[in-house]
């Protein structure tokens, strides 16, 4: 049972911790690579193939176990992750139920693990997809050292997400920047493993032109997408910010609204304000310095040569009489 305190206030309710969408954008409005396509592809085939074989099969009776149709999403962050997520619950006709681990987890002890069965169980009510994003957080490997409480807390998480992967029969999604993070255990419980790439000059030009509207954005006569394109290689999240800035700039600018329209200048002025964001963010204020080893390593590159052997005669002096001392102490002992 979950704590009275947290129960009567309501921090609880597993609604607080899952966000309900009513998917709106299909597989048509994705532009993905090639390869990544093809994997998704193949995973949409599990989903629809699923009732043929382990229902009018029969499998499902010699398999009851295991029959989560399990992904994992991986790759870098506005690859495309949610929205193939959404897509699939579209195409199933079904909501998308995600789950993000930061607001799931408990400060009481005991709290996570239930709240993670209880996903599950409104998933199970609702036959809704379930994703879980930035999934690394929830399935990261075990730890061998149970010494401290939140090290059992998160071994537990583990262990109780596992056996409802065993148990649960419909859609889990997980979407992740750091795979490799995840405990091994997962490896056989995920049905298929979708890689997330870059998308390429043509996959991006593609995507510059999707999102605008067909007819409703007024874009100038000088708008050139493949330059854009070939000039910034961008996610597909990066291209939609970059174009939510652009149309601001544009709308911000005097005259009437009539006049008004998105130039080439506008768009290559928000690809460049977004990638500078991010270079921004990759650096850190609080990066450690480096240890005493290499402190030594780099005072010793940075003296020139002649100036080492100046020193050498003195370094070896000074060796030879700590050999010596050693010596008659040892001498002295005998």
């Amino acid at each position: 049972m979950a704590n009275p305190l947290l129960r009567a206030l309501g921090l609880t309710s597993t609604r607080r911790t899952v966000e309900t969408v009513v998917p709106r954008r299909s597989f048509d409005e994705v532009i993905l690579p090639p390869a990544t396509r093809r994997t998704l592809d193949q995973a949409l085939v599990h989903v629809t193939s699923h009732d043929l074989i382990f229902n009018r099969w029969g499998l499902g009776e010699r398999h009851p176990s295991g029959l989560a149709l399990a992904f994992n999403f991986a790759g870098p962050p506005g690859t495309g992750k949610t929205i193939c997520a959404e897509a699939i619950a579209h195409a199933l006709g079904r909501q998308l139920l995600v789950v993000r681990y930061a607001e799931m987890e408990s400060l009481w002890m005991g709290e996570t693990p239930k709240n993670v069965s209880a996903v599950f169980r409104l998933a199970r009510d609702q036959n809704a997809v379930l994703l879980f994003d930035e999934a690394d957080a929830i399935a990261a490997r075990r730890s061998s050292s149970v010494e401290h409480g939140f090290l059992r807390e998160s071994n537990t998480v583990v262990n109780v997400l596992l056996k409802e992967l065993e148990t649960f029969s419909g859609v889990v999604i997980f979407a992740t920047n750091l795979a490799a993070n995840f405990d091994p255990a997962f490896e056989r419980r995920i049905r298929t493993h979708v890689l997330f790439e870059m998308p390429g000059v043509n996959e991006r030009e593609q995507i510059w032109r999707v999102q605008m509207h067909p007819t409703l954005t007024p874009l100038a006569a000088d708008v050139d997408f493949r330059k854009l394109a070939e000039a910034y290689e961008a996610t597909g999240g990066d291209i939609r910010n970059a174009v939510l800035k652009a149309a601001m700039a544009a709308a911000g600018e005097t005259g009437g609204d009539a006049f008004k329209a998105i130039h080439h200048r506008h768009l290559e002025d928000g690809i460049r304000e977004v990638m500078g964001a991010k270079h921004v963010m990759r650096q850190s204020l609080f990066t450690p310095p480096p240890s005493p080893e290499v402190q030594l390593e780099e005072a010793i590159r940075a003296v020139p040569a002649f100036q080492m052997m100046r020193w050498l005669p003195v370094v070896l002096s000074g060796v030879a009489l700590l050999l010596a001392a050693i010596a008659l102490i040892v001498a002295m002992m005998r």
